[in-house]
């Protein structure tokens, strides 16, 4: 995945609050997908929200460190996307949502931004208190999508897979896929409590890894706001698999049979590994947004 050099950043779009707390009043627990992720994890490891880190508790702020805001100072251009892992995925949530605003657009709609927040080991939210082992989660109620760093190191090392620039950017995609569920009306279908291999959480986990799909056939060709040329320049083979391969290591057959032995598919809330591909590849496939009804 390579970014044009000369393309400018916006840092406005992500919240860096590495190092520190997002203030905020009293947390309160469940609300979106926070509530689906810490079913999963629950289900696998047998703990329940307060060991996840999801509580109804006030939090005293953990004291700032020097990393707050560093994307601010240091991500400035595509030429720091191509060298920075942070500054990547800045541009990254730049060129999906340049896609998604264009798209609205052409469909006759209005795109509503949602900020991404940059966070190390717990974040207070408008769905609750949350840590990294929750994993990268999107919160309906503040329309902001949230991401400690360091779950790329466990994406590979502790769920398999071959990791990559690119399976960093379909997990951004994937959550901004459930930005766009929010705002088309379709994301509060996973909040009727169901888990199985046919249920609308799976369903929507689905469709968001398709719109995550969709993004990637798009992405070399939508054109920077600021520039008017695409702010990814270049998308692999190698790129696409390891999205793919990033997608099935996160399906639910593989998670249970890796951490509890056998697979249960009634606890499923975001599918199989192969259903994982087979989305995002459809969306890769078509580009079309229409081809992701998972509901059908």
């Amino acid at each position: 995945m390579q970014f044009d050099d000369n393309a400018g950043l916006d840092t406005s779009e992500v919240k860096d609050v590495r190092g520190s707390r997002i203030p905020g009043g009293r947390a309160t627990v469940g609300g979106g997908l926070v509530g689906i992720i810490a079913l999963i994890m629950g289900l696998l490891f047998g703990v329940g929200p307060e060991q996840l880190g999801l509580s109804s508790g006030d939090e005293e702020p953990a004291p700032a460190a020097s990393s707050v805001g560093q994307v601010q100072q240091a991500c400035r251009t595509g030429r720091d996307a191509n060298t920075r892992e942070d500054c990547r995925l800045v541009a990254v949530v730049n060129s999906t949502q340049d896609f998604w605003r264009q798209e609205f657009t052409r469909r006759g709609g209005r795109y509503g931004p949602a900020s991404t927040v940059f966070f190390t080991g717990r974040v207070n939210t408008a769905c609750g208190t949350a840590t990294s082992a929750v994993g990268p989660f999107y919160c309906p109620a503040d329309r902001q999508v949230y991401l400690d760093l360091g779950f790329f190191d466990e994406l590979r090392t502790k769920f398999g897979a071959s990791g990559g620039p690119f399976a960093q950017a379909y997990v951004v995609a994937h959550e901004y896929g459930h930005h766009i569920q929010n705002l088309t009306g379709t994301l509060q279908r996973a909040q009727d409590g169901r888990t199985g291999a046919n249920s609308n959480a799976v369903k929507v986990e689905l469709q968001a890894d398709c719109y995550a799909g969709v993004w990637a056939h798009n992405a070399t060709r939508t054109p920077d706001e600021s520039t008017g040329r695409p702010l990814i320049t270049r998308l692999t083979d190698e790129d696409i698999r390891d999205g793919l391969d990033a997608a099935a290591a996160v399906g639910d057959d593989r998670i249970q049979e890796k951490f509890q032995g056998r697979v249960t598919p009634e606890a499923w809330t975001h599918g199989s590994a192969e259903q994982r591909r087979q989305w995002f590849h459809e969306g890769y496939r078509t580009g079309d947004m229409a081809r992701c009804n998972t509901f059908r």
